[in-house]
C-alpha cells in the first residue's frame, strides 16, 4: 500500500492502487454510486478563457466562426453515497483540446467531441474530500459554503471565507428518454496545482437527466472567483442547462502531464 506522499507518477502507474487521506484507505479507482448534478454551458471569448487558464499549460478548445468561441461549464454536484464520504461541490470547468492534438484537430464542433474538461475553481464543504482532491488528483478544491435551496426552481449559493462566489437558480428541464442517456460516457478531466498539470480519466453514467436552452440564471459575488467569472463576459444566457438525477462514476489515479 502507499501513502499520500508518493509522486503522482508513481500513482498512475497501478489502476488499482491504495491510497491513505487522513487515516483512510482509498483503492483506485475511486466510486461515487449515487449524487445529482446541475449545470449550465456558457458559450465564452475563447481569448478571454485562454488568458484564465494560461498556467495550465493546456489549450482551450476553440470553435465558432473565426474560432473565437470557447465553451465553460458551471456545476454544481451534491455527492451522496461516494468513496469520499458526503459533500458539496462547485465547478468551474473550460473545454481544453488533449494535450498533443494537432493543430488540424484542435478547432471547431468536432474538436469539442473529443475536448476535456479543465478544473479551474473546485470548492467543496468538507475537509476529507478537500485533501483528497488536492492530494491524489492536483484538484483546486477549497473550502466554501453552501447554500442550497430545494423548491420549483433548483438554487444554490457558494461563499468563499465569507464572500460570495456565485449564485445560480435552475428552471426545470425537458426529460431525455433514457435510451440517449444510458450509455457509459467516458471522460477526461485536467488539473494544475503548484505547478503540475494532470489528466485523471474517469467513467460516468447519468440517470434521469433533464435538458432546457438557457434556463439558468446566474449571479456573481465579490469574491475574486466571480471576477474571473465577470472576466469571460459572465452572467449572460446560458446555452444550455440540465440536471442529473443520479450520477453514478469513477475515477482512477491522475497522470501527470507536465511540471
Amino acid at each position: 500500500m502507499t501513502d499520500a506522499t508518493e509522486s503522482s507518477r508513481e500513482r498512475s502507474s497501478d489502476p488499482t492502487s491504495q491510497h491513505t487521506i487522513a487515516g483512510t484507505v482509498l483503492t483506485m479507482p475511486v466510486r461515487v454510486r449515487t449524487a445529482h448534478q446541475h449545470t449550465a454551458m456558457f458559450v465564452v471569448d475563447a481569448d478571454a478563457a485562454q488568458r484564465m487558464i494560461d498556467y495550465s499549460g493546456l489549450r482551450v478548445c476553440r470553435f465558432g466562426r473565426g474560432d473565437r468561441r470557447a465553451l465553460v461549464v458551471l456545476m454544481l454536484m451534491r455527492y451522496e453515497d461516494t468513496d469520499l464520504g458526503q459533500y458539496y461541490e462547485y465547478g468551474t470547468n473550460v473545454m481544453v483540446n488533449p494535450p498533443g492534438t494537432p493543430a488540424s484537430e484542435a478547432t471547431g464542433l468536432r474538436a469539442l467531441q473529443s475536448a476535456g474538461a479543465f478544473v479551474h475553481h473546485l470548492p467543496v464543504d468538507q475537509s476529507f474530500t478537500l485533501e483528497a482532491g488536492r492530494t491524489l488528483w492536483g484538484y483546486p478544491k477549497v473550502m466554501a459554503d453552501f447554500t442550497v435551496r430545494n423548491g420549483r426552481r433548483f438554487g444554490f449559493d457558494v461563499s468563499i471565507d465569507g464572500q460570495l462566489a456565485v449564485g445560480m437558480e435552475f428552471s426545470p428541464g425537458l426529460p431525455v428518454p433514457a435510451a440517449f442517456t444510458s450509455r457509459k460516457q467516458v471522460h477526461n478531466t485536467y488539473s494544475h496545482l503548484d505547478g503540475v498539470t494532470r489528466e485523471t480519466a474517469g467513467e460516468m453514467l447519468l440517470t434521469a437527466v433533464r435538458y432546457r436552452p438557457g434556463g439558468v440564471e446566474l449571479r456573481l459575488g465579490d469574491h475574486p472567483y466571480a471576477a474571473e467569472l465577470a472576466a469571460l463576459g459572465l452572467p449572460k444566457r446560458a446555452l444550455m442547462s440540465s440536471s442529473a438525477g443520479n450520477v453514478d462514476m469513477t475515477f482512477g489515479n491522475a497522470r501527470v502531464i507536465s511540471q
